[in-house]
């Protein structure tokens, strides 16, 4: 669709030109990911540990001050997918990170 094509929005009942229309859908999609005092977290960020934690089948404690090194966003307002030595599939709910 060109940028003069009229697309009627179904959730507003307005026609709007198809570009707008597109990049509200896409805005809709994503998923604001915030720390856990309010800062806006993305792909790629590194974050701090807040408190020590204990990791679940690898016999580990992670402790409060931990550097995680760039953080995959998952989809989820409150997990983020990341790496750490010695740990496969880290998955920490953003509650319990501060953005660096």
């Amino acid at each position: 669709m060109s940028d003069d094509d009229y697309v009627y929005d179904e959730d507003s009942g307005e026609w709007m030109p198809a570009s707008e229309l597109a990049a509200k859908r896409v805005a809709a999609n994503q998923v604001e990911v915030r720390d856990a005092v309010g800062n806006l977290l993305a792909d790629g960020d590194a974050v701090t540990l807040i408190k020590d934690l204990e990791v679940k089948g690898a016999g580990q404690t992670l402790k409060q001050g931990t550097l995680i090194k760039s953080i995959r966003l998952t989809g989820d307002a409150q997990e983020i997918d990341c790496k750490y030595p010695g740990i496969k599939g880290l998955v920490l709910r953003a509650e319990f990170v501060r953005k660096r």
